[in-house]
């Protein structure tokens, strides 16, 4: 039986400091939006007899779709925000107008969207810098049996802070490696006291 998923107003932090004029509707409808797509597509896919969406794709390219769901939702419903038009150009979203075409390689005014299935909001990024991320942490059953009584893909945990350079550790891949960088133990204590949404259980 596939069931969609509802974001639950009680689980966001009516505290939380928002930059860019976000609001607190901005993330519920654009996790909504997700969990809406989810429900849709698993609804056709299982009326075909072939398996949810969120059981086919890999766990990397599941990240990158999320990713990529959340960040042109968020700037649909953003007042101010909008996506970089630069291909893999940082940050992902936007503030409207600030650059020619709405689009940079590596600007400053904006922020960058990360999603990951590690709680606590740990992700690798390109390079540390100085920059507004929000990362969205979320869960996918893939264990329960028979695969029909599965939940729906949830996003447990959003987080969106202010960072710096020195807020991040260099990870050394090796000559054949990506160079990536994660925010140190000092780096995600400060993302995390700047939590939008979160589920404890």
């Amino acid at each position: 039986m596939i069931t969609r998923e509802i974001v639950q107003d009680s689980r966001f932090n009516r505290g939380a400091s928002l930059p860019y004029s976000l609001r607190q509707i901005d993330f519920h409808s654009a996790m909504q939006d997700v969990y809406d797509f989810f429900y849709d597509v698993n609804q056709h896919l299982r009326d075909k007899g072939l398996p949810r969406l969120d059981d086919m794709l890999r766990p990397a390219n599941l990240s990158g779709t999320l990713s990529d769901m959340l960040t042109e939702s968020l700037a649909k419903h953003s007042r101010t925000l909008t996506v970089n038009a630069y291909h893999n150009g940082h940050p992902d979203l936007l503030v409207e107008g600030r650059y020619p075409d709405n689009k940079i390689k590596s600007g400053e005014h904006g922020v960058e969207i990360k999603s990951t299935r590690k709680r606590g909001g740990a992700v690798d990024t390109h390079g540390g810098r100085k920059q507004w991320m929000c990362v969205f942490v979320y869960e996918v059953d893939n264990i329960t049996e028979p695969a029909d009584m599965r939940r729906p893909l949830r996003i447990r945990e959003v987080y969106l802070g202010q960072v710096e350079p020195d807020d991040f550790r260099r990870n050394e891949r090796g000559d054949l490696g990506t160079r990536t960088s994660t925010l140190d133990r000092d780096g995600i204590a400060k993302l995390r006291r700047s939590w939008v949404y979160m589920h404890t259980d």
